[in-house]
């Protein structure tokens, strides 16, 4: 299956949604840059691309139809997007000198394979052929991951240029840590919601 106008339309509107990835990589381009900050588009290609290949390996197509999967995949980002959350607050106590990145190559790829737009991928926009035809469309998917990953980071190296010693590395991780337990939130409750 060769990709389609519907494929990339679907597949870049979701992907510039905010999200838990998103929240990590703007946050990253406001407390890094641009430029330090790019090692991390690796890790969003390689956590989405795994955890696609791996739910369309294991599932197929069919995997929709299966509440328990989705629930539980759910509950684990739910509560991966919580550890992460709490471990920004903590940070922001800290100096940015000492502190970790605000999103490590571990940590960005981990919250992307947990992302649940990931299941999204896999169920709702890949080719319902399985894995063995998704070579076109997934590598489509690793260049458009990539751009918005890009649209991303530039937008909090902007964010982070531009406001001045108003925009403290402290208060950029809480309030990242505050979408991040937003987006857990979310999950939690629809999983509950599911239930």
């Amino acid at each position: 299956m060769g990709v389609t106008i519907e494929f990339a339309a679907a597949a870049l509107s979701l992907l510039l949604v905010p999200g838990p990835t998103n929240t990590l990589l703007a946050a990253s381009g406001a407390l890094r840059g641009f430029r330090a900050s790019l090692p991390l588009i690796a890790a969003e290609v390689g956590g989405y691309m795994a955890s696609i290949c791996a739910l369309l390996a294991v599932f197929g197509s069919g995997a929709a139809q299966r509440p328990t999967l989705t629930l539980t995949l759910k509950a684990a980002a739910a509560l991966w997007l919580c550890s992460c959350a709490l471990k920004l607050w903590r940070e922001a106590r800290q100096d940015l000198a000492i502190a970790d990145e605000p999103a490590g190559f571990g940590r960005l790829f981990v919250a992307t394979l947990l992302n649940p737009k990931a299941l999204i991928f896999a169920f709702v926009i890949a080719p319902t052929a399985g894995l063995a035809g998704a070579a076109p469309w997934l590598a489509a998917l690793c260049a458009m991951i990539a751009a918005a990953g890009l649209c991303w980071i530039a937008l909090g190296a902007w964010l982070g240029s531009s406001s001045g010693p108003g925009l403290a590395p402290g208060l950029i991780r809480r309030a990242a840590a505050l979408v991040l337990l937003a987006f857990a939130g979310a999950l939690a409750s629809s999983a509950v919601a599911a239930l």
